[in-house]
């Protein structure tokens, strides 16, 4: 498929191309894009940006190496490097702290924009402080584009068009219950990302961000809540799912997962070009993590209320953070390989045309990848880049979620590994 046409320099950037991240990208970049393709990779040094380099002939000893571009997180460097490039991806975190320079240039200067940022927070900020200011530009803005939070937004948006092409165009959404299953290790990044939230947002600015649907474009005036939980979920977390792979727990991508998902509800419903998919007025998003064990279910969910309470108090914020791995690093990339990341999720039909029966069948979706989590979200934003960089995508500027980039991006992660089933279930 052709490159888009267009008067910048590259087609697109790695801002933070020496991180932990940051090397994942650039090499699925090197080893799978076309290899016309104008890119560079940036950051501050030149020493580490060379070295990248030279291994980048390594990986693809057929294609040119990519352009080095020096640049800091200052607004002058980031508008320059953004009037170069038709598309940004940046890995540069924690985004709370780093993240807002390149996020304005871009929407400024009119450059695509994509981030593997899960800090919804920063997202709820850079939305209301330059939505408007893309949408003038014609930018394309996706954050969260990584594992946090596409494959629970693409599992979503699947489950609607499964629906749809059993039941009928004006089939809409229910109910969404999803189940995660990880293993692996967190970055450097990724830690010292849930170390500092509380330091670089005020309490009433997170629980702000948290709140459902807080991201939505347009306001949810009925939102649907599931059941309540019962007196023994609440103490212990668990809960059995049996179409989903049994037993579940706390999850704590819940809030940030469903931030993006209820914002490509919002989208989906206001945005014109997309408003055939759009979920309906009965939607909510809830996802738990499956636990191999009633012990290991148990320690999950208490687990998260004392990483709450490390990241709520100052010095055992600073005591961890000194001990934990540092920002740039992560596990080897031999072992992650074991890594393993799997999404099962199910809807109910919501219908909109009067129909009242109800065949018993659910909507289900499995998507999962093998291999190291953040080659995983590598090829998720390098991936989302090209489907920006080639689809003909009808969305005009502003800040949009990964779903919206539709069917052509589920293609690509298929054929790069991370794969998709979807089906009708007996309930």
């Amino acid at each position: 498929m052709p490159l888009k046409q267009h008067d910048r320099q590259y087609d697109m950037v790695v801002f933070g191309a020496t991180g932990y991240t940051g090397k994942f990208t650039a090499q699925h970049i090197t080893t799978h894009l076309p290899t016309t393709l104008r890119w560079a990779i940036a950051g501050r040094s030149q020493a580490k940006l060379e070295a990248l380099a030279e291994q980048c002939k390594k990986w693809n000893p057929d294609r040119p190496p990519p352009a080095i571009e020096i640049c800091s997180l200052s607004d002058a460097d980031l508008a320059s490097l953004a009037s170069k490039t038709f598309i940004l991806l940046t890995t540069v975190g924690p985004y709370g702290r780093h993240g807002e320079p390149a996020f304005r240039a871009c929407a400024e200067q009119g450059t695509h924009y994509l981030d593997v940022t899960g800090e919804v927070p920063f997202v709820k900020r850079m939305i209301t402080r330059y939505a408007s200011t893309a949408s003038a530009s014609g930018a394309l803005m996706f954050p969260q584009v990584g594992i946090e939070s596409a494959p629970s937004d693409l599992v979503t948006w699947t489950l609607a068009r499964v629906l749809r092409e059993t039941y009928g165009p004006t089939t809409k959404l229910g109910d969404v219950t999803e189940s995660l299953m990880i293993s692996g290790a967190p970055s450097g990044g990724t830690l010292a990302s849930a170390l500092t939230i509380m330091e670089t947002f005020p309490l009433r600015e997170l629980r702000a961000a948290y709140k459902p649907f807080a991201l939505s474009p347009v306001p949810n005036p009925n939102p649907r809540r599931p059941k309540a939980p019962s007196i023994l979920t609440r103490l212990t977390g668990l809960v059995r799912l049996p179409v989903l792979g049994g037993l579940q727990t706390t999850s704590i991508a819940n809030r940030t997962d469903g931030a993006i998902v209820e914002r490509t509800w919002g989208l989906l419903a206001s945005t014109p070009a997309l408003r055939d998919q759009a979920y309906g007025p009965n939607f909510s998003f809830t996802q738990y993590m499956r636990a191999r064990s009633v012990l290991m279910g148990v320690g999950i969910h208490f687990g998260l209320m004392v990483l709450g309470l490390v990241m709520a108090t100052p010095f055992l914020r600073r005591f961890v953070g000194a001990r934990v791995t540092q920002p740039g690093e992560g596990a080897d990339f031999e072992a992650a390989k074991k890594d393993r990341v799997e999404y099962v999720a199910t809807a109910r039909p919501d219908f909109q045309d009067g129909r009242t029966e109800d065949d018993g069948r659910v909507a289900y979706c499995r998507a999962a990848y093998k291999g190291p989590n953040y080659y995983f979200t590598a090829i998720l934003l390098a991936e989302a880049a090209a489907t920006v960089l080639q689809d003909d995508i009808p969305l005009t500027g502003g800040v949009y979620t990964p779903a919206c980039l539709g069917q052509g991006f589920i293609d690509r992660l298929e054929k790069a590994g991370f794969h998709f089933e979807a089906k009708m279930l007996d309930a």
